[in-house]
């Protein structure tokens, strides 16, 4: 109906971190179906083919981080953490911090000619490979990423629409002309081993943040 959205109560997986005690948390994980997930600013009719989904039977989320929607996919990898802090950089510091490890991680791997656009985005041949959202709220920064890994971009424009916001370098591309996967860019590189230097750059990043930042 218009002007209301019909999503769910963000539950999927990387939930349980954000109420963690630990000053630093982290999840990654495979999707095990297709899902639609909402920004926190975004409204369902106008973010999402919604026929399209509900024909599917895709369940839709809202997240409370900002960014725009995403579809989440078995051939995706989701990947979150959670740190407590006392001072809060800029977000966008933040992301280059957080982006400069995920890069070296999948550069010992073989993956290269990654860099980093827009605020959050890691992008192979100017085309995104992952995006990324933040949310602050107090001392609490709670960061999620989502890399493709072979999924086609078809089912992107299938279940989303255009976003109303997004980053220089998209230029107003559809689709199917900006997002890439690492298959398409001929890293054929196994799941678990990009898992593992998901893993690795996430170490790396809570040293960077418990040496240089001060906990409560």
């Amino acid at each position: 109906m218009a002007g209301k959205s019909s999503s769910l109560t963000y539950n999927l997986p990387d939930i349980s971190i954000m109420e963690s005690a630990a000053r630093f948390d982290s999840c990654v994980w495979q999707p095990e179906e297709t899902y639609i997930v909402l920004g926190r600013a975004n409204e369902e009719e106008l973010s999402v083919f919604s026929g399209n989904a509900l024909e599917d039977n895709i369940r839709i989320y809202k997240r409370p981080s900002g960014g725009e929607s995403v579809v989440l996919t078995p051939n995706m990898i989701v990947f979150s953490l959670k740190l407590n802090i006392v001072r809060l950089n800029r977000p966008r510091h933040i992301f280059e911090i957080i982006n400069k490890y995920l890069i070296d991680s999948f550069t010992e791997i073989g993956v290269n000619n990654l860099e980093s656009r827009g605020i959050s985005d890691l992008s192979i041949n100017n085309r995104k490979i992952l995006g990324s959202s933040m949310y602050l709220k107090n001392n609490i920064l709670f960061y999620h990423a989502v890399l493709n890994v072979k999924e086609d971009i078809s089912i992107i424009s299938k279940y989303l629409r255009h976003p109303k916001r997004e980053p220089d370098y998209r230029a107003g591309r559809d689709h199917s002309e900006f997002v890439t996967s690492m298959w398409a860019e001929e890293y054929k590189i196994d799941i678990q081993q990009l898992i593992s230097a998901i893993h690795k750059a996430l170490k790396q990043i809570e040293t960077h943040f418990a040496v240089n930042i001060p906990a409560n």
